[in-house]
């Protein structure tokens, strides 16, 4: 029994023609499964708990955006009974390049009927009010202006029908949360031991896998499987370096850059003097001032 947790909203209302196409493929291969609809935000986590809340074992797979599988990882019973996949169907594809996942959403289901394999894959968890609250991700978790462009990404997705005018608007909200961004004082310990102190602190994104926001790769060396997260720092005044620094981010190649730092870590703690914008996978966290970010190695299994 394979199960399945939908977003039919997803990808501006595609998911759930793309679901009801998985749903005759598995009526024609004679699959035994069961699908849980969402309806509104932390439906998925409700779901994936109540599925994975067994001692049986249990297939899971998350149909929908990246939001959606954060949403069943937050509230998943990781154990080693249970297995996860996904069928990626929202705007990013950013966990499906770093999974190396098919385009197709038939492939995928494919894939995962006849898995080449079962790996063990990190994932990362964010503490945050005073610890008092906890987030997983699985692609990356940061704050700065890494969530200020995240939630500008979710909130004003264009559904324009030509290309060039949906990336053309895209750029331009980019640009004018860039040009907004403000820096702050603070520190990062690394591992508990490691301190550094940073005077204008734009974002610190820790990454799980390469890609986040539709394609950036502020962490080009990130990798699933090291238990590591590998963090990226962006400490700088001068907006023009800024978009110079962001831009060289689409290709990897901004590390090169003064006022660019990368480390690979388990654990990470961050304090600052300005509570700044925070998310996991790009879901809200609110404004902090400390959160607590450390990397679970290789307990998620996923089908591949």
């Amino acid at each position: 029994m394979i199960n399945f947790i939908v977003n039919p909203s997803a990808g501006n209302m595609k998911s759930y023609a793309v679901w009801k196409k998985l749903e005759v493929y598995l009526r024609k291969k004679r699959v035994e499964y069961r699908y849980f609809l969402t309806e509104v935000e932390g439906d998925a986590k409700k779901i994936s708990y109540s599925i994975s809340d067994t001692k049986e074992y249990v297939s899971i797979v998350i149909v929908g955006g990246e939001g959606t599988f954060n949403e069943a990882l937050d509230g998943l019973n990781i154990n080693e009974r249970i297995s996860v996949a996904y069928i990626p169907t929202g705007f990013s594809r950013d966990l499906a390049r770093g999974l190396k996942l098919p385009k197709s959403p038939i492939k995928c289901l494919k894939r995962i009927l006849n898995p080449k394999m079962i790996r063990n894959i990190d994932y990362g968890i964010l503490s945050f009010a005073n610890g008092a609250e906890h987030r997983r991700f699985i692609m990356s978790a940061g704050i700065g202006l890494d969530a200020e462009l995240y939630l500008n990404f979710n909130e004003k997705r264009d559904v324009s029908k030509l290309p060039v005018i949906r990336e053309f608007k895209k750029c331009c909200s980019k640009l004018s949360v860039l040009c907004s961004s403000v820096s702050s004082r603070g520190y990062v310990l690394i591992d508990g031991f490691k301190k550094i102190e940073f005077n204008h602190i734009l974002l610190i994104a820790s990454h799980i896998h390469p890609y986040s926001l539709g394609g950036l790769r502020l962490a080009p060396k990130a990798d699933n499987l090291d238990g590591e997260l590998t963090i990226c720092i962006v400490h700088q005044r001068s907006k023009l370096r800024l978009l110079r620094i962001m831009l060289s981010a689409m290709f990897g190649n901004h590390l090169k850059y003064t006022g660019v730092r990368s480390y690979d870590c388990n654990e990470l703690k961050i304090h600052l003097e300005s509570a700044m914008s925070v998310h996991t996978d790009g879901r809200d966290c609110g404004k902090c001032t400390d959160i607590h970010l450390h990397c679970v190695r290789q307990k998620l299994r996923f089908l591949l």
